[in-house]
Order: structure tokens, then C-alpha cells, then sequence
């Protein structure tokens, strides 16, 4: 009769180790195709920047920017124009440079293939700066007495201080996003 026990016991063992094995089994299946279904969706999205202002003649537009619009990731163009990076379907790529218009782009969400090319073709955008008067001071002292010196009118104290109204400066400080720098020692912060 003891033998019977043992025997018994031993299937309960059998019968717990196969039902774990085939649990484990099953949150493989389930997790392998929930990354395949994240693979299906990512797309290697390459191409040129062109600068599209002379119809005569296309140029490359040197290191513009490509940013994937609410993701806080992008890249840049090398200096032929050329850019890749894995986006998403459906996702939004702004292309930007200085002096040319900032473009949006976005990936057919239905799109068949998982690589995609395009080539960008960019506008000049003139801006006119305001005049900047650069004053050569030779030393810091020089300097002080001048900028003590210098008459202030109440116009111009009074745009100095809407400036920096804390409401201004706070608001300017959210709309900033933070750099690779910033990022990096914010992440090492709360490894550390």
C-alpha cells in the first residue's frame, strides 16, 4: 500500500511539472507573437534632403534635422543629405534645417513593406535677424563701467522685466525639451 502512495505522489509531481512546462510554453507563444506584431510595425524610413529652391539644379542639404514628432528621438542627415532611421507606421517625421521652412511627413500606417524611401525636397526660408551691435571692451572693467553707464529707458526696462516674469520664464523652461546630456544624467541619477 505504500508503494501505491509513493506511486500516486509521484503523479501529482508529473501531472504539476507538465502543467507548469505547458503554462511556460503558452507565455512564449503569447510574448513571441507580441513582438512580432512590434516588428511588423517598424519601418526603416531612408532617404535624401534636397534643397528644392533652384528648378535647375537639386543640392543636398547638409546635417537637417529628422525627428519623430512626440517621440523625442530623431537623427540628422550626413553631408550629402542622406538620413535613415526605424520609425513607426503612422508616425509623423519633421524634417528641419536653419534657413528652410520645416516640413512634416508622415508614414502610410498601411504601408505593406518594412523599409520606405523618399526624397525630401526643401524651401528657403530667409529670416531677417534683428541688428546685433557687438561692443569690443578690452577688459571687464572696461566693460562694468560701461554698462553702468549706459542710459536705460523706461521702455526698455519695462520689456527687461516682462521678460523675466517668473509665469514667462517658467513657461519657456516646459516648453524646452531636455538634451542627450540632460537625459543621460537623469536616467544615471536613478540607477545610481
Amino acid at each position: 500500500m505504500s508503494l501505491y502512495l509513493k506511486y500516486q505522489g509521484m503523479n501529482i509531481y508529473i501531472i504539476r511539472f507538465t502543467s507548469l512546462l505547458f503554462f511556460l510554453l503558452t507565455l512564449n507563444v503569447v510574448f513571441s507573437q507580441k513582438n512580432n506584431n512590434d516588428q511588423q510595425q517598424l519601418v526603416q524610413f531612408s532617404g535624401l534632403i534636397l534643397d528644392g529652391s533652384d528648378e535647375a539644379e537639386l543640392f543636398p542639404v547638409p546635417y537637417s534635422n529628422i525627428l519623430i514628432k512626440g517621440k523625442n528621438r530623431g537623427t540628422y542627415a550626413d553631408l550629402k543629405g542622406f538620413f535613415s532611421i526605424v520609425v513607426e507606421k503612422g508616425d509623423v517625421i519633421i524634417f528641419s534645417a536653419v534657413g528652410y521652412k520645416t516640413i512634416e511627413f508622415q508614414v502610410d500606417k498601411d504601408l505593406k513593406e518594412d523599409k520606405y524611401s523618399i526624397v525630401q525636397l526643401m524651401s528657403q526660408d530667409p529670416y531677417n535677424l534683428p541688428e546685433t551691435v557687438v561692443f569690443p571692451w578690452p577688459s571687464r572693467d572696461h566693460f562694468r563701467l560701461e554698462f553702468l553707464a549706459m542710459d536705460v529707458t523706461p521702455e526698455l526696462q519695462k520689456i527687461a522685466a516682462t521678460n523675466m516674469a517668473k509665469e514667462v520664464l517658467k513657461k519657456a523652461e516646459s516648453a524646452v525639451a531636455y538634451d542627450g546630456n540632460e537625459n543621460a544624467d537623469s536616467k544615471m541619477l536613478i540607477i545610481l
